[in-house]
């Protein structure tokens, strides 16, 4: 049986850090294309585009291959916002973990390992605009260890540190095409709290929403 190990983050951890949320959100590529495609709007671009052209072309090749490189297009688009979070998020909290995290008041970074190895991450800091909340971030397992209770056992470790700070809630979000994360937050007790749609023209272009959820922790001042 595998030995896992959830521990704080050490700065030597960076660059095994760095890989897995990388590979963990490019993972969502394929899934975000196909929710794309799956928008009215989406389709109704496509089939307008291949009426048009079989209409004035009189031939199936034409629209074929111009529907074909405007999918091309657009799972690129998808790959090029994906490619600018994952940048984005690289150089700014994931920079300096240590000084992001592990030196600010009620945050905290854990890594999971396998066997000496690091395989998974999660992260907490408080909620911006919930000042009895902490927010679980960058939660991430790579995908040759999942189904072994990690990303369960990095939640717990998340609940447990906002529970021991005295701390509400934990709140989190997710997005709507990472359908495992969702299953394994509600089956925990989170309860999905809103939905809302990321900023900026890509995002309504692709129609792709985040999920916010909550796990309360105390009510009336006492634990669960």
């Amino acid at each position: 049986m595998a030995n896992i190990q959830i521990r704080k983050y050490r700065d030597e951890d960076s660059e095994a850090v760095r890989d897995t949320y990388t590979m963990g959100m490019s993972e969502h590529v394929p899934s975000s294309f196909m929710h794309m495609l799956k928008q009215p709007p989406t389709q109704m671009v496509l089939m307008c585009i291949f009426c048009a052209l079989i209409t004035s072309s009189k031939s199936f090749l034409l629209p074929i291959l111009a529907v074909t490189l405007v999918l091309a297009g657009a799972r690129q688009l998808v790959v090029n916002v994906f490619n600018r979070h994952i940048d984005t998020s690289l150089g700014n909290d994931l920079k300096n973990i240590s000084e992001t995290y592990l030196k600010q008041k009620d945050s905290c970074f854990w890594v999971a390992e396998v066997d000496g190895v690091v395989v998974g991450m999660v992260a907490c800091l408080p909620a911006e605009n919930a000042p009895a909340c902490l927010e679980m971030k960058r939660m991430s397992v790579r995908r040759t260890h999942r189904r072994m209770g990690i990303a369960k056992a990095l939640c717990r470790t998340v609940a447990e540190f906002t529970r021991e700070r005295g701390f509400a809630a934990v709140l989190l979000v997710t997005s709507v095409v990472a359908t495992d994360a969702q299953k394994l937050y509600e089956d925990m007790g989170y309860k999905k709290i809103r939905e809302f749609v990321i900023p900026g023209i890509a995002g309504k272009i692709m129609n792709f929403t985040l999920i916010e959820y909550r796990l309360d922790l105390q009510r009336e001042g006492k634990s669960e």
